[in-house]
């Protein structure tokens, strides 16, 4: 089953396209939770697919937080996820500096304090955005926790500085996402933003040399093939709000991807990745 995607055709609940899927990877900002709160259906979507034993984990850009800390935000809203089916980009942080033989390395973590406890499972040394500041690497994992464009002008200045002196300072996206939904009609900038606004100011002053972030998150498949390989799942759906990053990713994983409008509407355009199904709701 795949979606009709013409204007004005019936839109499954995600409930209702189960049967072809045994698991369900779920993104966590604009499927279960806002910055508002819960949103409508998702507790009663996880109340179904434990009843039906269906395996179904959370996969996020969300870089900020251990998974502890969002499996204890997620049941205070009555969404009862342990934290081990909690799959964070930020885990592919620890991934990227340990692949890179980073430990020791001085990391510039962008983001609330617990986003560096990522940096430090890998050996890494973390370093703070200030003026005259030395970093080798930059993990951009969110838009809060700093005091935002201080801190950008200080690692801009650093990135240069390191640039200029022949070094390749190593740029990390987890959360490549570039806007998040704080409410049904609100939404936010976030840690992909930012970065464009770095790789403007480095292209500006360096061309084709300059630095680029190596991006982590959705919609690369990694973060999907961590969650599916966990679940024992061979033919998952991804629901996510997104088509740029939640699609995008489960097509780059070859697996089906259901959209819930919201941050993305749908339209046709060869250039967006196609949903497999469209849905009205959870």
């Amino acid at each position: 089953m795949s979606a009709d995607l013409t204007p004005g055709a019936p839109r499954p609940r995600l409930i209702d396209v189960l049967a072809g899927h045994d698991g369900v990877l779920l993104d966590a900002y604009g499927v279960l939770v806002d910055a508002s709160g819960v949103l409508p259906g998702a507790v009663e979507l996880i109340a179904h697919l434990d009843a039906g034993a269906v395996p179904h984990a959370v996969v996020t850009n969300d870089a900020s937080r251990a998974p502890a800390t969002i499996a204890r935000r997620l049941a205070g809203y009555g969404l009862p996820i342990p934290a081990e089916r909690i799959f964070t980009s930020g885990m592919l942080l620890t991934a990227a500096l340990r692949a890179r033989d980073l430990a020791g390395a001085a990391v510039c973590v962008l983001g609330p304090a617990e986003a560096a406890d990522y940096a430090h499972a890998a050996g890494a040394t973390t370093v703070a955005a200030r003026p005259g500041m030395h970093l080798d690497v930059l993990a951009l994992s969110d838009d809060a926790g700093y005091d935002f464009l201080p801190a950008l002008e200080a690692v801009l200045s650093a990135l240069v500085r390191a640039v200029d002196a022949g070094r390749q300072p190593v740029l990390l996206l987890p959360n490549p996402d570039l806007v998040y939904p704080k409410s049904p009609d609100e939404l936010g900038f976030t840690a992909g933003a930012a970065a464009l606004m770095l790789e403007a100011a480095l292209a500006r002053r360096f061309g084709p040399r300059a630095p680029r972030f190596v991006r982590l998150g959705k919609p690369q498949p990694d973060l999907l093939h961590l969650a599916a390989g966990a679940l024992s799942s061979q033919r998952p759906v991804m629901v996510g709000d997104q088509l740029e990053t939640d699609i995008a990713a489960a097509a780059a994983a070859g697996m089906a991807g259901a959209l819930i409008e919201g941050v993305s509407r749908w339209r046709s355009d060869p250039d967006l990745p196609r949903p497999t199904y469209l849905l009205s709701g959870l």
